[in-house]
């Protein structure tokens, strides 16, 4: 497992996929990679705890872009949770907060998308 993601575990057939540090392409092509090697086996649901991910920048957002087209296609959802201020802005500003939903929990993320 790369040092970008934390913990990945499944809950209630949501997949929750645990970031640590700066979000970059390094830590956007972990997320990737678990979300396509999940996704194939038929997961279609992901949680992203970003906890531990203070800052996000713009090759970051984009490959979360493309996991949600992705998701899109194959009426899938997306969630993220424990968003830093800074973090949640950026992806208002980006419009990825139209089409994921942000939780204060874990625990509500996995509730809501189950």
């Amino acid at each position: 497992m790369s040092d970008s993601i934390k913990n990945v575990e499944e809950k209630n057939g949501v997949v929750v996929i645990s970031t640590n540090g700066y979000f970059n392409n390094i830590a956007g092509d972990a997320v990737l990679e678990v979300f396509n090697e999940k996704m194939e086996s038929g997961s279609k649901k992901f949680l992203i705890d970003m906890s531990d991910s203070k800052v996000v920048n713009s090759i970051g957002v984009s490959i979360l872009i493309e996991i949600i087209e992705k998701l899109q296609g194959v009426d899938g959802k997306m969630a993220f949770t424990n968003l830093a201020g800074i973090v949640e802005k950026t992806f208002n500003i980006m419009g990825i907060t139209k089409y994921c939903e942000v939780y204060e929990s874990i625990d509500a993320g996995v509730e809501k998308l189950a």
